[in-house]
């Protein structure tokens, strides 16, 4: 790896997530966010009126909170509502040497809620967002109200994709993910089966130009726990043996029918943990479900926050 460690103080994390999102600012028009979690600067979106109770959008890899921009856009003017960037990822800091594991996702987003004293939280999960915020509502329980899942797990799983196995192989992992920026790239194409617009993509790329970027990719990939043993695997199994302490809890369970990582199968096991949940597919949808049906998405989250009003 030859690019330079990132920068480590607030100031310059303000000025390279400025420069960072200039390009794209009127599909990012939001005011940067830092706070201090576990020696690492996380960034954060917080809009809204500061009074209401919360929306809370927890993101995978490799996006950002970025890839909520619509979420923010659309239930900001009546509610408050806070995207998070996890360490190593979107505009937060970058530390080469850094716990880049479940547990330590977990524990930065209980670190920033419990500063930030949210409560009455709806949780919106994606991706590695579903375990990393199950994670969260397994330590702070009292906290959540609401939980809205979208193409993720937090549960063990037997099955990875086969493009995705390969890139948790040593040497070739560094060289596709950090070196080539092979997993991003990857992702514009195969999480959607819409396409994305060129700005669209631009953004969901920004963060991620240097080797230096991607060291958390990597680390995500590489901590999928597939069998016992694994750094990951006790702190999975815990999160998974407390979702059955949520389910009454109101959930809205949101997929795209054609993701090819978190396919169907997924969906149905969170139907079978929370029977009572309400549930749209988007049958022309992929992975990245905001992108290709965002405005169903908007209306369903809605619908369920009518359904379930605040307290």
């Amino acid at each position: 790896m030859t690019a330079a460690a990132p920068p480590q103080s607030p100031a310059q994390l303000m000025a390279r997530a400025r420069e960072t999102v200039a390009p794209f600012a009127e599909l990012y028009p939001f005011e940067h966010q830092f706070a201090r979690v576990n020696e690492a600067w996380m960034h954060y979106v917080d809009e809204g009126p500061r009074d209401t109770a919360p929306l809370l959008c927890v993101h995978g890899n490799p996006t950002w909170s970025f890839y909520f921009r619509e979420v923010v856009r659309e239930f900001s003017p009546e509610r408050r509502v806070l995207a998070v960037d996890h360490v190593g990822c979107g505009l937060s800091e970058k530390p080469l040497d850094y716990r880049y594991d479940l547990a330590g996702h977990v524990a930065n987003l209980e670190r920033l809620v419990l500063d930030l004293d949210l409560r009455d939280i709806t949780l919106v999960l994606h991706d590695w967002g579903g375990a990393i915020g199950m994670g969260l509502a397994r330590l702070v329980p009292e906290r959540i109200a609401r939980i809205v899942v979208t193409n993720t797990a937090a549960f063990r799983s037997k099955s990875i994709p086969l493009r995705i196995s390969v890139c948790r192989l040593p040497v070739f992992g560094e060289l596709a993910i950090q070196n080539l920026n092979a997993f991003s790239l990857a992702a514009l194409r195969m999480a959607t089966a819409k396409g994305l617009p060129r700005k669209v993509a631009e953004g969901l790329l920004a963060p991620y130009r240097r080797p230096a970027d991607r060291v958390a990719q990597l680390a995500f990939v590489r901590d999928i726990p597939m069998r016992p043993g694994h750094r990951s695997w006790e702190t999975l199994t815990a999160i998974e043996e407390s979702l059955e302490s949520f389910r009454d809890r109101p959930a809205c369970i949101l997929w795209g029918e054609r993701d090819w990582c978190f396919t169907p199968e997924f969906r149905r096991e969170w139907e079978r943990r929370w029977p009572h949940a309400s549930v749209h597919r988007a049958e022309d949808a992929g992975h990245y479900l905001l992108e290709d049906a965002g405005p169903a998405v908007l209306g369903w989250v809605r619908t369920f926050l009518e359904a379930h009003p605040d307290t």
